[in-house]
């Protein structure tokens, strides 16, 4: 925790003001967009529909600039919720890869080490049964040892609401350089994060409580060998006060510590503020 706090508060104070000019980003095609609203809309994600207004899957898959014949790797799939939408708008004419945390970064005890492999096992299988495709249309690995036969063929990398673990870890730097060799020439990380206010202090947002300063995680990735495309504000949420004493987990979906009394409170609020943003890998 120590050397990544130390790393950050680094980076921001080398950060240059033009680090916050984005470059234009090229708009996805219209059959794209097409392709992406009947993912979004597809009875298969009943389920999932509820969350779709905070976390506007269309706007931010066009953002990213996710066609549907790419090859895009899922960094750490979660909740799933992703994995289920990507799997039906990519499965059919492109290729969704989980892409797991190396198990042996020293960061997971013997017992998390095989629950992150037994994940990645089930991540194909998983993904066709919630979208109905064959299973052999996905795939998943670690990050232990990525074979010389994926490197340089990744199109797009999707890390949701995840660069808060990976610094708090330690792992970040490890895991994005796997993911930045994964990647063509042209490839791109999109990323998705809790966004803390820009004059935060560093004690609250150095991953702990779930929430990133949006120049520290641009320079972050900067210095990682890539360059900042641009930021979208599809996930923005102004309600959110991001100072919550519980860390980001406060809200919803997950309202940890909330009582009878607060939860309307917070679901008036809605899910986190979140940072949106782009970055190509630097050749």
């Amino acid at each position: 925790m120590r050397r990544a706090a130390l790393l950050l508060s680094a980076l921001t104070l080398a950060l240059p003001a033009a680090a916050s000019v984005a470059q234009s980003t090229t708009p996805l095609a219209k059959a794209a967009k097409a392709d992406i609203a009947a993912a979004v809309a597809s009875p298969l994600r009943d389920k999932d529909r509820a969350r779709d207004k905070y976390r506007r899957p269309a706007e931010t898959l066009e953002f990213f600039q996710v066609a549907p014949d790419m090859k895009v790797g899922e960094y750490a799939p979660g909740g799933e919720w992703y994995s289920r939408l990507l799997g039906l708008y990519l499965g059919p004419k492109g290729k969704l890869v989980g892409l797991y945390f190396d198990p042996t970064s020293g960061a997971f005890n013997e017992k998390s080490q095989q629950g992150i492999r037994d994940g990645a096992t089930k991540y194909p299988a998983d993904v066709a049964a919630a979208s109905g495709l064959p299973a052999d249309r996905f795939s998943a690995m670690t990050l232990e040892k990525i074979p010389d036969s994926e490197k340089g063929t990744f199109d797009r990398i999707l890390v949701m609401r995840m660069m808060h673990n990976l610094l708090r870890w330690n792992i970040a730097d490890r895991e994005i350089k796997a993911m930045r060799d994964l990647l063509k020439p042209d490839g791109m990380i999109g990323i998705e994060q809790h966004r803390a206010k820009p004059d935060a202090p560093f004690s609250y947002s150095d991953g702990s409580k779930g929430y990133l300063r949006e120049a520290d995680v641009i320079k972050f990735m900067e210095v990682n060998g890539f360059t900042f495309v641009g930021k979208s504000e599809a996930n923005a949420n102004k309600r959110d006060p991001a100072n919550w004493e519980g860390g980001v987990w406060t809200l919803p979906p997950v309202l940890r510590g909330a009582t009878e009394e607060s939860k309307a409170r917070l679901q008036a609020i809605g899910e986190s503020d979140r940072m949106t943003l782009l970055f190509r890998k630097r050749v």
